[in-house]
């Protein structure tokens, strides 16, 4: 590494420890207080950077230097098999998640985080939240639930999980979240509430290996209690297996196309040899234990099965299938 890039990694990481620092102060002073408020006025949405985002990597870390295999000068970049050129500062550096809290959340009463992992060629505003209108999606649903969406690889077409291969990368994530949600929600006594919400984590299409490892090396804590594949079985089939037989409490949904079929039908055959039973549709009530493999339609769906999937608005339809967790009314 030169000196530039020496001095870059040192900025960076100075910049982290200020930063942690902030969130450790604004934490300490969020836990005082008495009585939580319960609902909002009117639903929350803002963009946020993070510390501990799935990017930037660290500079002279094994997993940037690994990854990274091209230069111009002090620029890095990934050099992909088609000869595309992903240069770090513009494709692997954001650090900003997406976070929606509706008006409905009642902070009270049992809730659930959604976490959602973009596919590939994605913007936060262009794709996750105007297009896929993610935030609209959960404010329509019944259940009593809030919304963290994080920035992977920008508008490129790369899986790469980046911090989220790290051990623990993924707890820390949500920690994090958690004290971002309760400065968005406004009253600083909910950060317990959001420190110890269950996770249902939502994967489309490329976003499938982030998700992967944040279940089976991220999650260090247990607060993942459902997976949803929104065609996103493209690999990492040996993870997903492991996650659904090691604690049979947790729910998994996984719908495809073309390209994604010939896997779901392999990882299904393999769940049910090793006696997990399995269902080709979804039950009004999503339980714990429910293992559901959805066929869908024809491949020119892809772009816009997080929108349109097995019915119009399928985050809401997974929502509304949480009767535990049924916001107020």
């Amino acid at each position: 590494m030169d000196a530039a890039s020496r001095v870059t990694c040192r900025g960076r990481k100075y910049l982290r420890i200020w930063l942690l620092i902030w969130l450790l102060a604004a934490t300490t002073a969020l836990l005082s207080g008495g009585a939580v408020q319960a609902q909002l006025r009117a639903g929350k949405t803002s963009i946020s950077e993070f510390v501990t985002s799935p990017f930037p990597l660290d500079g002279s870390s094994a997993a940037a230097t690994e990854y990274f295999n091209e230069k111009d000068g002090t620029k890095r970049g990934r050099k992909t098999a088609t000869g595309r050129i992903y240069w770090e500062n513009e494709t692997y550096n954001d650090q900003r998640v997406l976070l929606h809290i509706p008006a409905k959340f009642d902070i009270r009463k049992p809730g659930v985080i959604l976490v959602y992992f973009h596919g590939h060629g994605a913007i936060l505003e262009r794709d996750i939240r105007d297009r896929q209108q993610l935030p609209e999606q959960v404010s329509a649903s019944v259940a009593n639930a809030v919304l963290v969406a994080p920035q992977f690889a920008v508008n490129a077409a790369d899986s790469n999980p980046g911090r989220f291969a790290e051990p623990g990368g993924f707890t820390r994530f949500l920690n994090e979240a958690a004290t971002h949600l309760a400065i968005l929600h406004g009253d600083q006594r909910s950060l317990r509430q959001f420190q110890s919400l269950p996770v249902i984590l939502v994967s489309y299409s490329g976003g499938y290996r982030a998700a992967a490892l944040a279940i089976t090396r991220g999650d260090t804590t247990g607060r993942v209690k459902g997976v949803v594949l929104l065609d996103s079985l493209y690999g990492e089939m040996d993870k997903f297996e492991s996650w659904v037989t090691s604690d049979r409490k947790r729910f998994f949904v996984s719908t495809y196309l073309g390209s994604t079929k010939a896997r779901n039908l392999e990882l299904m055959k393999t769940l049910k040899d090793r006696g997990v039973p399995v269902k080709a549709t979804l039950d009004r009530k999503l339980v714990p234990g429910t293992v559901v493999f959805i066929p869908g339609g024809t491949e020119e769906n892809h772009r816009d099965i997080v929108q349109d999937g097995w019915i119009p608005n399928p985050i809401t339809d997974i929502l509304n299938r949480l009767r535990d967790f049924r916001a107020a009314r």
